[in-house]
């Protein structure tokens, strides 16, 4: 899809705040109200927009351990990939997974409330699923930076 300069700007006043009234919006990028719905719906329909959400921090409903686990399958054919993506679809615990390149096959991010709780998701669902080999954590220490908004470029006029 491809995005004009008031597309943009929408996106970058979203990510600040996707609570932002329609009228407000519309107001921001000078356009009407019912001109921005439309465009705003647009953005929806065709992908841009992927959904709204609440960002919450882990720490404070219980969920300070953040591990990035690194994961070796034992055979890389589509079926086992497939098998590995919908188990891991269905771990609560897990915020991210990336099918990567290099030595490892997949980088998890795991949120848990502590190590007794990465032991058990260890243990009763990440290596039970068929095809892991191996596994690597790295717990974090400390979140230096953390961006939701994205650095979108601004088409020319």
């Amino acid at each position: 899809m491809a995005l004009d300069r008031i597309d943009a700007r929408m996106l970058q006043l979203l990510q600040d705040n996707a609570r932002m009234p329609i009228i407000e919006l519309a107001k921001r990028v000078s356009l009407s109200p019912s001109a921005c719905a439309r465009r705003l719906r647009l953005l929806e329909d065709g992908g841009v927009i992927r959904g709204y959400g609440a960002r919450i921090d882990a720490a404070a409903v219980g969920l300070p351990m953040v591990a990035f686990v690194l994961v070796s399958m034992s055979r890389i054919g589509d079926d086992a990939l497939a098998t590995f993506e919908a188990a891991i679809a269905k771990a609560p615990e897990v915020m991210e997974a990336c099918l990567m390149t290099g030595k490892e096959d997949y980088l998890l991010r795991v949120v848990v409330s502590d190590l007794q709780a990465y032991e058990q998701f260890v243990k009763q669902r990440l290596t039970r699923i068929p095809g892991v080999s191996h596994v690597e954590t790295s717990f974090m220490l400390r979140q230096v930076t953390a961006r939701a908004a994205l650095p979108l470029p601004v088409p020319a006029a």
